[in-house]
């Protein structure tokens, strides 16, 4: 897959037929050794009947950049490198189910841009609030169903301060 390189080393076959008679897989041997793959980068590709409705709505509402559109698959860029990609469902593959499914998005201003996205007609699926854990935010969906999470970073409370990781 373009952008994943991995480094992983297999167990030697005769010590891959040893972990088989003791009921080992060579899954369980690579998590003991910690291998790790080093990613370029991640974006999540949403399959959907919708393609030109999710792209005319990040770029109206998001202000997405379109890097790449053959009708049936959209790549959509956003500031600083982040990218969301729609594609078509393919013969046997199914549309995405987003129930469950959450993208944040982090701003400056979250004020701002709750009146903005609320004035240009979405609604808010979850009311602007601060949080305990460190941010101000409200949702709206996608066209696809997709939780759209918009925030401003936050002095976390006391409660929530300890489990931040330096």
């Amino acid at each position: 897959m373009p952008g994943l390189t991995a480094s992983i080393r297999l167990p030697s076959p005769r010590k891959r037929f040893e972990n088989n008679r003791l009921g080992r897989t060579s899954s369980d041997w690579i998590s003991q050794q910690g291998a790790s793959i080093t990613v370029n980068s991640l974006s999540p590709c949403i399959i959907t009947a919708k393609v030109k409705e999710s792209r005319d709505f990040y770029v109206r509402h998001f202000g997405a950049k379109v890097t790449f559109d053959c009708g049936w698959y959209v790549n959509l860029e956003f500031n600083k490198g982040a990218s969301l990609q729609f594609m078509a469902p393919q013969p046997d593959q199914p549309a995405c189910n987003p129930a469950g499914l959450t993208y944040n998005f982090s701003v400056s201003d979250v004020d701002a841009e709750f009146q903005s996205l609320t004035a240009s007609g979405l609604v808010a699926v979850m009311p602007l609030e601060d949080h305990p854990w460190g941010d101000r935010g409200f949702a709206v969906q996608d066209p696809n169903g997709v939780v759209l999470y918009i925030y401003s970073e936050r002095e976390p409370s006391p409660e929530f301060k300890q489990y931040y990781k330096p």
